[in-house]
């Protein structure tokens, strides 16, 4: 194909790829900030200044509208931007033929015609129709859950469409893997149309619902914005009743209504959800939904499968027996043994030259440590012989240089046997020992060689072969795992282990990770009835030999149990169960777009200990945000007394539109930004699940968080009216109350940073946002109470170091009266 009939198809046919979802424009983001109910209270009492004639505070007002709404929408449009780049996954590349030579262009770019080369390792970029094979295999797991990989051969073309799956097939398809030979096809679908492609399309219609924490902040905004409305109409019919002035009596109005309205809870949801994407994100966790990182908190079941999770994903040669004793171990790390090095030679010369099935790469590898290397070029590969279905077992002749030819044989043991034309007693000898590395959870391979005169016997079974010993391969099981399973238990979440590998090999890496006992094979599931097949899956905590269709039976029952499930999956089968879990968890590495479509998480590095994390993650960013909702909820309680104070005891305002629009641009970043960044509790990961049914704003943390309100509002109040009791100017009192608000400000921080620290613990643990704000907002009141034009602004009269001291002091008083009081909330604040 040319490059120009290329390009002419990929504009008529679109990328090879799933449709992704759509992002949102930069003006669908900015009306929705402008709908905001703070914004109109802000823009309302900014017109009712300027019909007033005070120019200031009218253009002071737009002003803090227009760096609010510009701060929030740089957020949520930076958090699109973070969001779209977490959803892009890498393309595989593809070789193809254009223009009569091979090219490697990105996998997206393949288009239907499109010649196809595919090599050991390459992904199959799209769906193709096979013309040449040579010993091809390829890994379908990820389409049908069929652990074994299946073998190809060329098509003609009279060849029906088939669906993926058995041996034989003339088709690959696209995201299958190719474990072992080459082949070429011609294309014959891609993106939405391939096999795959079907299979996404049904679920990337999947769009996010509102999460169960923005329905209970929406709901609690809108009913206070509405008592909050009645409020301030009640508050300008008084003050216009009473004082004469029904515009002053509208802007005292909205005074109270804005300071009622917690409008920073949805700021704050949507920072810690984007910021908690993005700290998944470090720990190699890509983040899909938001809802998941409201469920982590909660999950009590963690279904993970085993290679690549658990293990390494890499095969290991663990321990090799020699024929002439199999009852005696080599030692795989013996460079002297020369059954050892003998055995693993022939290991290497059975294996293709440059491998990419694993249990050949461990043959190269522990070649490489026994300084045993791959055949130089001088060695003539002269005769290959792949896997068949009477035979499976590889088979190569070597001819060196001095002459002569070198047989090596691997594969299964019954077949190698066969090669080696094993009599009885020798065969059940081998058996035995085969039995015994499996029940290690060893995959067990025999080896053979022997030497052959040129010509070659035209059949393999002809060769004079005799067995060289067993090679027990392993997956490792990955180092930091034990320690994680470990962190789950204490934390209340129970690992299950679900696998399509052996029962044996699944056992033996539950027990070096710490799992408990009780497995079940999926054999056993399906000749169960589903009320006794529920009983055995909610006592169990490992699966073995297990299909896709296990792992939603498995979910379900533990879902109708009652249990918050977190499940990991790779393939397009997979995505049901996915899809159904509280918390889905698709394998980025060797994952498909299917499966990460239907997930919420996608785990980059298919590692157990980086799922552990994220629960850890989950607890600490539910655990910050609730501290944050609290904080919210006592802020407002003194701003929303001290606004009606004046006007229930005929006082000067203390609080004016412009005072309480300041008041929000210190709150909404130390409330969103300080609290995010606060790190997790000591004993976050010995805690059991918060219940399912849990809600953030629990009775006791509105409970405590009133009461510091009210504590709070005292406080301000009676050094408020104390100081125009004493005498004190109506713009002093007004600005020392003001700095004393600002300083309990900064005190109902500290109390609220942990539920059980100490006020000390709670000043010194680090968080370098906290003293950023601090440090900022410190400067802006000190230049607003030297600076005449500001002080002008906000009526704050001249201010002495005793009546700093004095405000200094009032939040001390108000700390430690919290202090005193917070252990007897603890223990409920942390539920």
């Amino acid at each position: 194909m040319s490059a120009t009939e290329a390009a002419r198809r990929l504009a008529a046919e679109g990328y090879n790829e799933l449709p992704r979802p759509d992002r949102r424009p930069f003006l669908r983001i900015l009306l929705g900030i402008l709908a905001e109910p703070m914004f109109g209270l802000l823009v309302a009492s900014a017109l009712i200044y300027l019909v007033l004639g005070d120019l200031r505070e009218g253009l002071m007002l737009v002003a803090f509208a227009t760096a609010s709404v510009g701060i929030a929408a740089a957020q949520e449009s930076r958090s699109e931007r973070v969001l779209d780049t977490l959803r892009t996954l890498t393309s595989p590349r593809a070789q193809v033929l254009r223009d009569g030579a091979r090219v490697r262009i990105p996998g997206r770019e393949v288009v239907p015609g499109d010649i196809v080369f595919l090599e050991e390792g390459d992904r199959v970029p799209a769906d193709i129709h096979l013309l040449s094979t040579q010993d091809l295999e390829v890994d379908e797991s990820l389409l049908t859950g069929e652990s074994a990989p299946v073998r190809k051969r060329p098509g003609g073309p009279d060849d029906a469409a088939a669906a993926p799956g058995g041996d034989d097939l003339p088709l690959a398809f696209s995201g299958t893997l190719v474990v072992r030979g080459r082949g070429c096809g011609a294309t014959v679908a891609t993106g939405r149309h391939s096999e795959i492609g079907k299979i996404g399309l049904a679920l990337g219609g999947i769009h996010p619902e509102p999460t169960r924490l923005n329905r209970q902040t929406r709901r609690l905004v809108r009913g206070v914005a509405v008592a909050g409305l009645a409020v301030s109409v009640l508050v300008m019919v008084l003050y216009g009743l009473a004082r004469g002035s029904w515009l002053q009596g509208a802007l005292a109005g909205l005074a109270v209504t804005m300071s009622m309205i917690p409008e920073e809870f949805p700021l704050v949801l949507t920072v810690f959800m984007v910021m908690g994407a993005w700290r998944l994100s470090r720990a190699r966790v890509l983040t899909r939904r938001a809802a998941a990182i409201e469920a982590l908190g909660a999950a009590t079941v963690l279904c993970t499968d085993k290679t690549g999770t658990l293990t390494q994903n890499r095969m290991a040669i663990a321990e090799m027996r020699d024929a002439g004793d199999l009852a005696r171990r080599l030692t795989p790390g013996d460079t002297e043994a020369a059954a050892t090095r003998t055995l693993v030679w022939h290991g290497i010369l059975a294996s293709a030259p440059n491998p990419f099935d694993p249990m050949e790469r461990a043959f190269r590898d522990l070649g490489q440590r026994l300084g045993l290397h791959p055949p130089e070029p001088s060695w003539v590969l002269v005769r290959e012989h792949g896997l068949e279905p009477g035979l499976p077992a590889v088979t190569q002749v070597w001819q060196p240089p001095q002459g002569g030819a070198i047989v090596a044989a691997k594969g299964a043991p019954e077949a190698v046997a066969a090669l080696c034309r094993l009599d009885p007693h020798a065969h059940a000898a081998m058996l035995r020992a085969v039995d015994g590395l499996a029940r290690d959870g060893m995959r067990v391979l025999a080896v053979a060689g022997g030497e052959t005169p040129v010509p070659l016997p035209a059949d393999r079974r002809d060769y004079p072969c005799h067995l060289l010993g067993l090679v027990g391969f392993s997956d490792p099981l990955r180092a930091e795992v034990p320690a994680a399973v470990r962190d789950c238990l204490s934390a209340g979440v129970r690992v299950v282990m679900i696998t399509g590998d052996y029962p044996e090999t699944a056992r033996a890496i539950a027990v070096q990770a710490g799992l408990a006992d009780g497995l079940v094979t999926g054999a056993e599931l399906d000749g169960l009835p589903p009320r006794e097949q529920a009983a055995r899956i909610r006592g169990a905590a490992l699966f073995a030999r297990t299909r896709p269709a296990h792992k939603l039976a498995i979910v379900k029952a533990l879902q109708a149990d009652g249990q918050i499930v977190a499940m990991t999956g790779d393939g397009v089968n997979d995505a049901p169960s996915l899809k159904a879990a509280d918390i889905g968890i698709a394998m980025g590495g060797r994952g498909t777009d299917v499966a990460r479509e239907a997930a919420s998480l996608v785990l980059l590095d298919d590692d157990f200990g980086s799922i552990v994390h994220t629960i850890r993650l989950g607890r600490r960013i539910y655990d910050n945000l609730r501290k944050a909702m609290g904080y919210i909820l006592a802020v407002h309680v003194p701003i929303a007394g001290l606004a009606l104070l004046p006007l229930a005891l005929d006082l000067p305002l203390l609080l004016t539109p412009v005072h309480i629009a300041f008041l929000e641009m210190v709150i909404d970043p130390v409330c969103s930004i300080v609290f995010e960044a606060e790190r997790s509790e000591a004993d976050i990961m010995r805690r059991p699940p918060r219940p399912p049914g849990s809600t953030l704003f629990s009775r006791a943390l509105v409970l405590w968080s009133l009461a510091q309100g009210i504590v709070a509002f005292a406080v301000v109040a009676v050094l408020f009216m104390a100081a125009l009791n004493g005498g004190m100017p109506a713009d002093q009192a007004r600005a020392l109350a003001f700095v004393a608000l600002m300083l309990i400000n900064f005190g109902l921080v500290l109390v609220n940073r942990s539920f059980a620290a100490s006020p000390l613990t709670a000043l010194l643990r680090p968080n370098t946002a906290l003293w950023t704000v601090l440090a900022v907002m410190g400067a802006v009141m000190a230049a607003t109470l030297a600076w005449p034009p500001a002080a002008a602004l906000f009526a704050f009269g001249p201010l002495h170091a005793d009546d700093l001291a004095v405000a200094f002091a009032a939040a001390v008083v108000m700390v430690l009266a919290l202090e005193m009081v917070k252990p007897l909330w603890a223990d409920h604040l942390r539920r």
